[in-house]
């Protein structure tokens, strides 16, 4: 490439599912490092303020997880977050998807309804909307 040239590359999203066994993080840990080390070498750079991670934990006695360190960052550690346009939280729990779609669907039909009357109000005179001969 010439010098005076620069590529830039941008992957939108990326996901990172891991299982943690018998409270052994390294596989999970490790698999993030490789993903860093895999955008670094290919020219895409992280935006540690848009990653989140979230725990998904149902053991009886939770401990506390720390955060993942990416180029010395800790990752923000949320309790919900939404994928592929589905909300979900930390307990999988349907409440906060369900709440969406209401809040969604209300606001749909309360601006389908406010179309429906300004449609009607605005009614037009026959005489103007007849051509001059």
């Amino acid at each position: 490439m010439h010098s005076s040239n620069h590529i830039i590359k941008v992957i939108d999203d990326m996901t990172v599912v891991g299982l943690i066994s018998k409270n052994d993080e390294s596989a999970y840990r490790e698999e993030v490092q490789r993903l860093t080390a895999w955008c670094k070498d290919n020219n895409l750079s992280l935006n540690m303020e848009k990653m989140k991670e979230m725990v998904v934990d149902f053991r009886r006695a939770h401990s506390d997880h720390s955060p993942l360190n990416i180029n010395g960052s800790n990752m923000k550690i949320v309790k919900s977050t939404k994928f592929l346009s589905v909300h979900l939280a930390e307990d999988l729990s349907w409440s906060l998807n369900t709440s969406s779609i209401t809040r969604k669907a209300q606001q749909r039909t309360l601006l389908s309804a406010k179309a429906e009357e300004g449609s009607s109000s605005t009614s037009h005179p026959d005489h103007l909307l007849q051509r001059d001969h």
